[in-house]
């Protein structure tokens, strides 16, 4: 599948990310999305993402921009730092993605790109470079990661997390030392667990079950009250309870929303329904899946709104007050905010597990198959469109009569016991996901076991 441009930014295998090709998209998106005083570059820990980065750079001096180097960085830290220089920023990363593949995130001044942005940068491609005087020789800034760890110890104080023995599963994640420092910063005693000099791959809204028996194990052996985690370039949580048992992203999601007294919750169709079961938010948009949706959700709703995905990742979108000082908004998929906001109420409601059982009783499982051939899915989900017998056909295995569908992204059946099932081609890669909700964890592990292997017959 050659690299593709969308939602996410730039995707493909490293062998066809090509300096040319990975130019043409910086000149691209330089033409037509504001630039700011420059813009500014991080990168993930994989293999390819240093020349990929160097790639960005050159380009970006070569069109006389002010071009800044920040490292290995989270992605929320480079968009934080970038956007309060005033500068745009390009992430070096393939988020969850195999070490084989990577990618470039695009971020103005303000934020993530568009949906508009992303449009106008794919009708800017193949229009070669102007010719402009370079600019300055590219300069180095290691503050960002340290200014994102900041943040959240101002806003929620040295002591937020006193008493908490914390593991960090530190694996490839580019985050994994400044989430240390930050837990440390406030009062936790942390515990580093796998690091890894090799990349590993890691999706918080697919949590493999060795994974979540290497969770448990970790939690019972170093005696934790939770592990925390994030995916390789840093924008989306993973959290897991004193048992090691991964707490959903989009539980994640509404509790922080409720620790910062948002009002307005904006959210996509996959996230579970137990918010606006919960009954505590003014308002709550549902939107597609993906960040940019999100934030235009969140940009029709001004006010004390947050979003956040069923990933985990986190947008806030004012200015919110912490138990120690203010947030300023960040309109870009966070990880840290959703793992520190949980745990600073934690000890107060007799642990994670305790906080969580608190929340209505909605459990979210999700998963994908790989090597899907985008046009294999998007057949499967035409022929559920086309023929009316088709979806209760498919629902048999499950027992299960259906109540009602949703087709805002992919195809979301709502079940006559109030479970869904939720199928869509992923947006930036050969895969096939399954999103399930159930009452019970265990019940929706189980759905989506089946669903999964229901669905990879379905689509040979």
């Amino acid at each position: 599948m050659p690299p593709k441009f969308g939602t996410s930014g730039l995707r493909g295998l490293v062998t066809e990310l090509t300096p040319a090709l990975v130019a043409d998209h910086v000149r691209a998106f330089a033409a037509a999305c504001p630039m700011g005083t420059g813009l500014w570059v991080g990168r993930d820990l994989r293999p390819s993402s240093p020349d990929l980065a160097g790639v960005v750079l050159e380009t970006a001096r070569s069109l006389g921009l002010a071009a800044v180097d920040c490292g290995a960085v989270p992605t929320p830290a480079l968009a934080l730092a970038a956007m309060e220089a005033g500068a745009a920023s390009v992430m070096v990363t393939g988020s969850h993605i195999p070490a084989d593949r990577n990618g470039l995130k695009f971020y103005t001044p303000r934020g993530e790109i568009t949906k508009a942005d992303e449009a106008a940068i794919l009708a800017g491609l193949g229009q070669g470079a102007p010719v402009v005087a370079p600019g300055p020789t590219v300069a180095q800034d290691d503050s960002a990661g340290p200014a994102w760890v900041a943040r959240y110890v101002r806003a929620f104080g040295a002591e937020a997390l006193a008493g908490l023995r914390l593991g960090v599963w530190s694996h490839s994640a580019v985050s994994r030392d400044l989430i240390a420092a930050a837990l440390g910063a406030m009062g936790a005693e942390v515990i580093e667990l796998a690091r890894s000099d090799v990349f590993i791959p890691v999706d918080t809204e697919a949590v493999p079950p060795e994974t979540r028996r290497q969770l448990a194990d970790w939690a019972m052996a170093h005696r934790l009250d939770a592990i925390l985690s994030t995916d390789g370039d840093g924008d989306r949580p993973l959290l897991a309870d004193a048992m090691g048992r991964v707490v959903p992203g989009d539980v994640l999601g509404q509790i922080t929303a409720a620790v910062l007294g948002a009002e307005i919750i904006v959210t996509p169709v996959s996230s579970n329904t137990g918010v606006e079961a919960a009954g505590r938010f003014a308002q709550v948009i549902r939107t597609r899946i993906g960040s940019p949706f999100v934030i235009a959700g969140m940009e029709a709703a001004p006010g004390r709104t947050v979003g956040y995905e069923a990933n985990g990742g986190f947008l806030l979108g004012y200015e919110a007050l912490g138990p120690e000082g203010a947030l300023a908004p960040l309109w870009t998929r966070d990880s840290l905010l959703p793992l520190i906001a949980p745990l600073s109420r934690a000890r107060a409601a007799g642990g994670l597990a305790a906080l969580v059982a608190a929340e209505p009783p909605r459990f979210t499982a999700a998963d994908r198959l790989e090597h899907i051939p985008t046009e294999r899915s998007r057949d499967l989900l035409a022929g559920f469109e086309a023929d009316p017998a088709a979806i209760p056909a498919f629902l048999a295995v499950f027992d299960e009569e259906l109540a009602g569908t949703d087709r805002t992204d992919g195809l979301r059946l709502t079940l006559a016991s109030g479970r869904v099932l939720h199928m869509r081609p992923s947006g930036n890669a050969p895969e096939f996901r399954l999103y399930v909700e159930a009452e019970d964890p265990a019940l929706a592990e189980a759905f989506l076991d089946k669903g999964l292997a229901h669905l990879r017959r379905a689509l040979g």
